[in-house]
């Protein structure tokens, strides 16, 4: 049987040459799927950590006042001595839109790269923590950002199930005296 096999016809290597090129190229198109979708992954959550930034930059005015008495916390002084609390949770789905250049269709906002869908953002959620009055701690403002992202996969021309991940970001704002 061995000799068989390693008996040189011509012509014979020609269909076991075919076969591994079309598995290399399939596992090479299975790889380069995967990276687009680290990629893009990676570049949203990036966004998104960049959105909650500026979110939390823009609490800052409001946490000026209880730093100068030793804690940072977002709450603004009444003319009566009484403090209520401040927070803005800022706008993250139009710094998104801006930043990765997103359209919305009601229900979620989408990345096009020509005609076809790149991915799905939906489902933002902000949770903006602050510390208690007079709590004598400085934790600082933490933003939490929950979003859910969906992109779409495609092999050998045919679209597949999209991935389907739920990304969460935090930046926090100290004080840094």
């Amino acid at each position: 049987m061995r000799k068989r096999l390693l008996r040189s016809r011509s012509g014979e290597g020609y269909p076991m040459v075919i076969a591994v090129t079309l598995c290399l190229l399939m596992l090479f198109m299975v790889i380069a799927e995967y990276f687009r979708v680290n990629i893009i992954v990676q570049g949203v959550r990036d966004a998104v950590q960049q959105a909650v930034i500026a979110t939390v930059n823009e609490n800052y005015d409001d946490v000026y006042h209880s730093v100068r008495e030793g804690y940072a916390a977002g709450w603004f002084p009444e003319g009566d001595g009484e403090w209520f609390e401040s927070i803005d949770a800022g706008d993250i789905y139009g710094n998104l839109s801006y930043i990765l250049g997103l359209t919305t269709d009601g229900e979620g906002y989408m990345k096009y790269a020509g005609n076809e869908l790149e991915y799905t953002l939906s489902d933002l959620s902000v949770h903006i923590s602050n510390n208690a009055i007079a709590s004598g701690r400085s934790e600082g403002y933490l933003a939490t950002a929950t979003l859910h992202l969906e992109v779409p996969t495609r092999f050998a021309g045919r679209v597949l199930p999209p991935v389907s991940l739920n990304l969460q970001v935090r930046a926090k704002y100290i004080p840094k005296f």
